[in-house]
C-alpha cells in the first residue's frame, strides 16, 4: 500500500493505492491520526486502491468517527470491486462515498 498526501488548506486528501489490509491497515490508521490537526475535510481518494479487508474497514470507521466531531469525510474513485464490499458489508450506509 501506497499513501500520498495532498494537503489545501483544512482540506487533506488521501489517496491510497496497493492492498489495504490487516498489514498496512497500522500504517493508514498512523498516518490519519497524524495528519488531521486542523483539518476538517477529510478524503479518501481510492482510485488505485485494489483491495480493502476488514481491517481496513476498520480504519476507515475509526476515521468517520474523528471527523464526525471535526467536519466531513468523504471517499471517491472507488472501483467496481471495493464498492461491492462497501455495500455488502453496509458501509455505503455509514459511509459518504461518490
Amino acid at each position: 500500500m501506497k499513501t500520498e498526501q495532498i494537503k489545501n488548506e483544512n482540506e487533506l486528501t488521501l489517496a491510497v493505492s496497493g492492498r489495504l489490509d490487516t498489514t498496512t491497515a497500522p500504517e493508514l490508521e498512523k498516518v490519519i491520526k497524524e495528519s488531521l490537526n486542523g483539518i476538517t475535510s477529510l478524503i479518501f481518494d481510492f482510485e488505485n486502491l485494489e483491495y480493502i479487508s476488514s481491517a481496513g474497514l476498520r480504519v476507515l470507521l475509526s476515521a468517520q468517527k474523528i471527523m464526525n466531531g471535526k467536519g466531513s469525510m468523504k471517499i471517491v474513485h472507488v472501483n467496481e470491486m471495493i464498492s461491492e464490499i462497501f455495500e455488502v458489508t453496509g458501509f455505503s450506509e455509514i459511509l459518504t462515498v461518490e
